[in-house]
């Protein structure tokens, strides 16, 4: 398996990036395995789910976060499981969590976004993780949507478990308004769950158009991502994805800035 390009700052200002969507079950199993996966995948952006919400969610995360070389940007318990984590990379120019309807006897749901820069590229970031039923699915996949729009900026990535496969009406949805990557340029393996029998892709990434999908799949084979750490560290296999971000129109980028 050829292995995915780096992330880099081009000299015209766009961004080669690396972003990482995984569902780590609360970190309620090897987290050392865990962050060993994360680490060797050497992402700019973490699109996470499930992260810790109660007791000493915060420490919790946070200790993910420096065991792999990353830092908190947003999410956690305050979004309902979703977060995001980033590399020192970034530039961070705002973030945002977002708690969605609550339905009556489901789990509370919502999203972890921001706006950040690598160097002349601007870019929005949404982390979700949609529900189990069907029609409040759907309906969270309009929201993700209408999330993405109201960020405000052209290039957005956004992932997560989707708790449905690409055939479902919710995906469906996604991939109309959003390029799915693996779709575009598929790498590495397809299928997210479960980690010790995968056999169907509920987890993805998406990206808007003028983002350039250079590849994106489950890195088994990566260097560094063993299959034993797969499987320890938690019930999803994770998605890895290289993206190049153009740069932001300047204008645009300084009335940002103002704002």
């Amino acid at each position: 398996m050829a292995p995915l390009p780096m992330s880099v700052t081009e000299p015209d200002g766009s961004a080669v990036l690396r972003v990482l969507s995984y569902n780590i079950r609360s970190m309620r199993d090897d987290t050392a395995a865990l962050a060993r996966v994360i680490t060797a995948c050497a992402p700019d952006l973490v699109l996470v789910q499930e992260a810790p919400r109660f007791f000493r969610w915060r420490k919790k995360l946070a200790r993910l976060a420096s065991e792999s070389g990353l830092v908190i940007l947003a999410g956690g318990g305050t979004a309902a499981g979703p977060a995001l984590l980033c590399s020192l990379r970034a530039t961070v120019e705002r973030t945002e969590d977002v708690l969605l309807p609550l339905t009556p006897g489901e789990h509370r749901r919502g999203l972890a976004t921001a706006v950040v820069r690598f160097g002349g590229a601007r870019l929005g970031v949404v982390s979700c993780h949609l529900s189990l039923q069907r029609d409040e699915r759907y309906e969270q996949g309009g929201m993700l949507l209408d999330r993405v729009a109201a960020l405000g900026t052209e290039h957005v990535v956004a992932g997560g478990d989707l708790n449905e496969r690409p055939g479902g009406r919710t995906f469906r949805r996604l991939s109309e308004d959003l390029r799915d990557c693996w779709a575009v340029a598929p790498w590495g393996a397809e299928h997210t769950f479960s980690a010790t029998g995968p056999h169907q892709r509920i987890d993805a990434i998406f990206a808007t158009k003028a983002i350039e999908i250079l590849g994106c799949g489950v890195p088994l084979g990566h260097p560094g991502v063993t299959e034993a750490d797969l499987r320890a560290a938690t019930d999803h296999l994770p998605v890895l994805a290289a993206l190049k971000v153009p740069a932001a129109d300047q204008g645009l980028a300084d009335d940002s800035r103002r704002r």
